[in-house]
């Protein structure tokens, strides 16, 4: 058997890399198409209890009226 299909240093390397390439980009698209159908991952919502209550309240304390929201 002769040694002409034995791959050289270098082209194990481009033969690594490659795959590792592809690798990436399958899970690449595998995160996006798991993203796209799940939308509500990415909503902000408060964490705790205490965060909810202080949103809550920064609501409560917006003022009423549209001319006191208004720049002067």
């Amino acid at each position: 058997m002769s040694d002409a299909n034995k791959p050289t240093p270098s082209r194990a390397r481009e033969i690594l890399t490659g795959r590792l390439l592809l690798l990436g980009f399958g899970l690449s698209v595998l995160g996006f198409l798991v993203a796209v159908d799940r939308p509500d991952w990415f909503a902000i919502r408060p964490a705790t209890g205490t965060s909810i209550a202080m949103a809550n309240a920064s609501h409560a304390a917006a003022p009423l009226n549209s001319e006191a929201a208004e720049p002067r």
